[in-house]
């Protein structure tokens, strides 16, 4: 028995050597912060393809997945013994870490990824040979390299778990077998590139281990078009908010100057029921930057925000003007003339049918998300708003211009949406030849006694065709007189030709509005839709004569691009502003009375005294309006003497509207740099508006005040 026990324990020790020798062992080594990894498999193989949406790039961590070379085989080692067929299951007498390799049955192959999460694999990079690497924690078994043909243990390292790897190495330490020299590594071949396998390693700070690029992204078949779909996603800040970035083209302007009442004592001017600056100043403020003064329009920030101004009691008359007198809240020793207009409201069963053509740039300009994007959201919140019986058309240019949609009748709001859906932007602008497209439209679906109107959309950058603003305002003029009018709607920053804007919708008898987000759009487009598209007076002009007895001077706050010549009031053939369905003009002068302390020209001392009046020392002056009923010829005036009568005692006994509106007023000269209200603080103007609130249903003036807080914190606030 004895004998047969020590020849069973030498066939088993030859045995365990000759396994130890041939086997292709998996040394593995710890990775910072993740746990022990399997490094390679035990035989050459080909990289496996990455699965289906995975892409191998970095996503974080400090564990870095590299495609390792695999080391040449040495040419000298044996094939490892085949399995034994007189012991199938194992060699008697060893322990089952002990068995051979080639005893143990197959370790079972694992089942193929369906998912890989790269949470804290990095990317695929190539590493050098590990027969060249420092010793692993398994310095004695990571020297050694698989034979040259094991197919059978293709799949053994994969899966085996780590505690065998250990119990070899103590194995060969107690029974005294140099497994590290029995197949030295050869040196690797740089000329022929290894076959590559691959090893998970958290060592992300490898400086010598360079990335190769990432394979390309699989081609992604373009979304089916949705005519509900292509909503507008607000833009991130713009960077072009910041002094002397923009290149917007905006016309600059001084200030009204104080006149004196004996020298010049007649004011005259065009309404204005524009506000596209305050959306303008708006979406600068909120961007974190100043406005320049050229950018801040007084009477569109003022006329931006709808008041309850009493109105006409019919549509004979198409407006009424209410004038007052009050305290000035940023003087003591001035007043204010504060003369509101309202503009008879039609209601939905007198709306004329309408034949709208929505004019849209799709030019390069326009890709960003801020502009065409947000156009064509709000131009389906328009559609929504309009009558069975109206009409609409689509034209778009950029380096050309085309008809994208056929005027429709609004019943077929599906086929109008699915048309604004579609248009995608590129290309120049010429934007005339979209404008005589326009037009010719406009002509061909005329409705008389109706609404025909070119509803131009753009950031204004004409750069072809037709580009000279004086050549596209006589264009339009051209156009109006057949009864086709333009308003004009502007977006995004940079490139806004807002002079452009301005001049085409004055010659066009429309409106510019500048449109810098959906609540906006809605504002425009939804809640003011009756004011923007049907009128109710055109050349609307005002002329005010102020009393030299009472009035030392006067100073008009605002319409400084609306000025018009004292001659051009009773000229019926000066084009000046409309007034919409509802709408409300305000305009304000500060008045100086004779005596104050604030007058700022001394009386001459050889001047010609002021001649007497009929209201002689009652009356502050008299205000005078024209106006022209849409499609007429001839004005009509009205006019309303400004008596003492008209006066309110104290600033705080003012209606909230007024309150407000002046409030509105002093923000929008604090911006312009007005030295009349350098010593008045935002703080003060807050006060006034926060009293001035009102019930605020669309947040139009809870707005406000947070764009005077942000004013305050980036300007110097007195």
């Amino acid at each position: 028995m004895t004998y047969r026990r020590v020849a069973i324990a030498a066939v088993g020790t030859i045995a365990l050597t000759a396994l130890l020798s041939a086997s292709g062992l998996v040394a593995y080594r710890w990775a910072p912060s993740a746990p022990p990894m399997i490094l390679a498999q035990s035989t050459p193989m080909r990289q496996a393809s990455s699965p289906p949406g995975f892409s191998p790039q970095a996503v974080g961590g400090d564990a870095v997945a590299r495609v390792v070379p695999a080391p040449e085989p040495a040419q000298h080692q044996a094939p490892p013994p085949p399995a034994s067929s007189k012991f199938p299951d194992g060699v008697p007498g060893l322990p089952q870490a002990a068995q051979p390799l080639s005893a143990l049955p197959p370790a079972a192959a694992p089942p193929p990824p369906r998912h890989v999460e790269p949470v804290r694999v990095s990317t695929l990079v190539p590493q050098e040979n590990t027969a060249a690497s420092p010793p692993t924690r398994a310095a004695g078994v990571a020297a050694m390299q698989p034979p040259a043909a094991s197919p059978q243990r293709a799949s053994t390292a994969v899966g085996l778990p780590p505690q065998r790897n250990a119990r070899a190495d103590a194995l060969s330490r107690t029974r005294g077998t140099p497994v590290a020299a029995a197949a030295p590594a050869p040196a690797p071949k740089p000329a022929a590139p290894a076959p590559q396998r691959l090893s998970l390693v958290a060592d992300a700070a490898d400086p010598a281990v360079a990335a190769p690029p990432p394979p390309p992204a699989p081609a992604q078949a373009p979304a089916p078009a949705d005519r509900y779909t292509n909503y507008y996603t607000p833009p991130p800040a713009p960077s072009s908010l910041f002094p002397g970035r923009d290149t917007s083209r905006i016309e600059s302007f001084a200030s009204n100057p104080t006149q004196t009442t004996r020298e010049n004592p007649v004011s005259t001017f065009s309404i204005d029921v524009d506000t596209a600056s305050y959306s303008y100043v708006r979406r600068i403020l909120q961007g974190g930057a100043v406005p320049q003064p050229q950018t801040v329009r007084v009477e569109e920030l003022v006329n931006y925000f709808p008041y309850e101004w009493k109105g006409p009691d019919s549509k004979d008359t198409p407006f009424k003007a209410n004038v007052s007198v009050l305290p000035t809240p940023w003087n003591s020793d001035t007043k204010l003339m504060h003369i509101a207009i309202k503009g008879y409201d039609i209601s939905r069963a007198e709306k004329p049918r309408a034949n709208l053509v929505f004019l849209i740039d799709v030019s390069g300009s326009m890709e960003p998300a801020d502009r065409l994007p947000l156009l064509k959201t709000a131009f389906r919140m328009l559609v929504n708003t309009l009558s069975p019986d109206d009409t609409v058309a689509i034209v778009t240019y950029a380096g050309t211009s085309a008809v994208a949609l056929q005027p429709t009748k609004a019943s077929d709001k599906a086929r109008i949406i699915e048309a604004i859906a579609k248009l995608q932007a590129g290309g120049s602008t010429n934007g005339a030849d979209g404008l005589r497209q326009a037009y010719r439209l406009a002509r061909e679906s005329f409705i008389k006694d109706g609404v025909n109107r070119v509803m131009l959309a753009t950031d204004g950058d004409f750069n072809v065709g037709q580009t000279s603003d004086a050549d596209l305002r006589q264009l339009i003029e051209d156009e109006r007189r057949s009864g086709v009018y333009l308003s004009v709607f502007g977006v995004g920053l940079d490139n806004l030709n807002d002079r452009m804007m301005q001049q085409i919708a004055q010659a066009g008898n429309g409106i510019a509005a500048y449109i810098d987000n959906l609540a906006q759009a809605q504002k425009v487009l939804v809640q003011e839709a009756t004011s923007s598209i049907f009128p109710i007076a055109n050349d609307v002009k005002i002329q005010v004569e102020f009393n030299p007895a009472t009035i030392a001077e006067y100073r008009l706050i605002g319409y400084e691009t609306r000025a018009l010549e004292r001659q051009d009031f009773n000229n019926d053939h000066v084009d000046a502003g409309d007034i919409g369905s509802g709408h409300t003009v305000t305009a304000i002068y500060e008045i100086t009375p004779k005596g104050s302390p604030a007058q700022r020209v001394d009386d001459l001392r050889y001047g010609r005294k002021a001649p007497a009046t009929d209201g002689g020392d009652d009356e502050y002056g008299f205000v005078k309006i024209r106006y022209k009923l849409p499609g007429g010829t001839r004005s009509t005036l009205i006019t309303t003497p400004v008596t003492r009568n008209n006066a309110i005692s104290s600033f705080a006994a003012a209606s909230s509207d007024q309150r407000f509106s002046v409030a509105v007023a002093a923000f929008a000269q604090k911006l312009r740099r007005s030295d009349q209200l350098s010593d008045f603080s935002y703080d003060a103007i807050i006060d006034i508006a926060n009293g001035a609130k009102g019930s605020d249903p669309y947040g139009y003036r809870g707005e406000f005040i947070s764009l005077v807080r942000l004013a305050s914190a980036l300007l110097p606030n007195p």
